[in-house]
C-alpha cells in the first residue's frame, strides 16, 4: 500500500501529488521535490518498533550506527558503542513484526526493512541516514565493503544505489547528478536509497583522520576504477552547512565528484545567508537538519500541521531536498508531504 502524500492547507499550492504510472512526462525527478524526515527513528521513545517509523510516511529514517570492535557487530545505539537500544525487531517476515523483542543490530534493522516493504511493495522512495558514530573499522572487518554486503544481503534490489544514477551513461555521480539523471519519485517506488555521513564520536576523536565521509569516497573511486561500482550501496554526504562548494577545501580532487549528498543545519543554511540555490541548480539532494529550529523556531516534536506545511515550504523554497526533525507524533498525512522543490 502506497504512503500518502497528501497536501496541507498552507502548502497547497506547492504539493505534488506523485502520478500514477512510472515515468510520466512532466514528473519531477527525486531531486526535484522536498519531503519530510525523521531524526533518531530508532529511538524507542519515538517509536516503540521501528516498523511503526516506516508506517509514519516520513521519506527519511534516520539510524545511529557503532562498529564494535569486540563482538565485530553494527551496534544501532545513540551512546552505547558495545551494545544495542534501539526499536528494531528480530523480526524477518511480516508476521513477526511489530511484537518480537527490540535492542537488536544494524542487520535486524534491515531485516525489519525488507519484511516491511513486502507488506508495503509500492511505498515511496524513502532515505535510511546512518550516521557512523565512531566510523568504519576495516581493521576489525566493518568496513565499507562489509556495509555494502550486509545492505546487499538483506535488501537485495530495494536499494537505489550510485551505479542506478550512473546508468552506465556517466563517469561520476556529480556528472550524472549535473544532468539530472535521477528518476521521478514515482519510479523510486519500492526503493530506499542509504546516506552515510560521519559521526559525533567519530568527530571529535583526536586519533580518527579518516572519518566516514571521506572512506567512502574513496571506496567510490576505487570501486569505479576496478569496474565494480555495482557493489556500493550508499551515498557518501557532505556534512556541515558551508558556503559555496564545501567539496573543495575537504576532500581531494579525485574523490569530489562522488559527492552529490549535502547534509546541514537548516537554521545555518537561512542563517548565515548562503547560497543554496547551488545546490537545486545542480541537481544536488540537500538535507536540512533541525527544521524546527529555523526562525520563527516552532516544536520539535509536535507542532500543528499548519507549521510543518509552512516549514516545508519555507525550506523548499530554500532549495532543500528532505528537511528534518523529531516530528515522530505527526500523521502520516503530514510526514508524507511531498512538495515542489524551488
Amino acid at each position: 500500500m502506497a504512503r500518502r502524500l497528501a497536501a496541507l492547507p498552507v502548502a497547497a499550492a506547492l504539493l505534488w501529488v506523485v502520478p500514477g504510472n512510472a515515468g510520466a512526462a512532466g514528473a519531477p525527478t527525486f531531486s526535484g521535490t522536498t519531503a519530510i524526515g525523521t531524526h533518531n527513528a530508532y529511538d524507542k521513545a519515538k517509536y516503540t518498533y521501528f516498523a511503526q517509523a516506516l508506517d509514519s510516511g516520513a521519506s527519511l529514517l534516520e539510524l545511529d550506527v557503532y562498529t564494535d570492535p569486540l563482538s565485530r557487530r553494527w551496534r544501532v545505539s545513540h551512546s552505547n558503542p558495545l551494545g544495542d537500544d534501539n526499536n528494531c525487531e528480530a523480526a524477518r517476515t511480516p508476521a513477526e513484526l511489530y511484537g518480537k523483542s527490540r535492542n537488536q543490530d544494524l542487520g535486524s534493522c534491515l531485516d525489519n526493512i525488507a519484511a516491511w516493504h513486502q507488506l508495503h511493495p509500492d511505498h515511496g522512495p524513502i532515505v535510511f541516514k546512518v550516521e557512523m558514530k565512531n566510523g568504519f573499522n576495516n581493521n576489525v572487518g566493518l568496513g565499507p565493503d562489509e556495509f555494502d554486503t550486509l545492505v546487499r544481503q538483506k535488501l537485495g534490489t530495494m536499494v537505489y544505489k550510485p551505479s542506478d544514477l550512473l546508468g552506465g551513461a556517466y563517469s561520476s555521480l556529480d556528472a550524472a547528478a549535473q544532468a539530472d539523471a535521477w528518476p521521478s519519485r514515482d519510479a523510486l517506488r519500492g526503493k530506499v536509497l542509504f546516506e552515510l555521513i560521519p559521526g559525533t564520536v567519530e568527530q571529535a576523536n583526536p586519533f580518527d583522520h579518516y572519518w566516514t565521509d571521506q572512506e567512502y569516497g574513496d571506496h567510490l573511486r576505487d570501486l569505479y576504477a576496478s569496474g565494480d561500482i555495482g557493489e556500493a550501496q550508499a551515498f557518501p554526504a557532505v556534512l556541515g552547512a558551508a558556503a559555496g562548494d564545501p567539496r573543495t577545501s575537504r576532500y581531494d580532487a579525485s574523490i569530489r565528484p562522488w559527492f552529490v549528498f549535502f547534509d546541514g543545519d537548516a537554521a545555518a543554511y537561512l542563517g548565515q545567508g548562503y547560497d543554496t540555490s547551488f545546490y537545486s541548480a545542480h541537481h544536488y539532494i540537500l538535507i536540512t537538519t533541525d527544521a524546527a529550529g529555523v526562525s520563527p523556531a516552532i516544536s520539535s516534536t509536535d507542532p500543528t500541521d499548519a507549521e510543518v506545511a509552512a516549514r516545508l515550504s519555507l525550506l523548499a523554497a530554500h532549495h532543500a531536498s528532505l528537511i528534518t526533525s523529531d516530528w515522530s507524533a505527526k500523521s502520516p498525512s503530514v510526514l508524507g508531504s511531498v512538495v515542489d522543490r524551488s
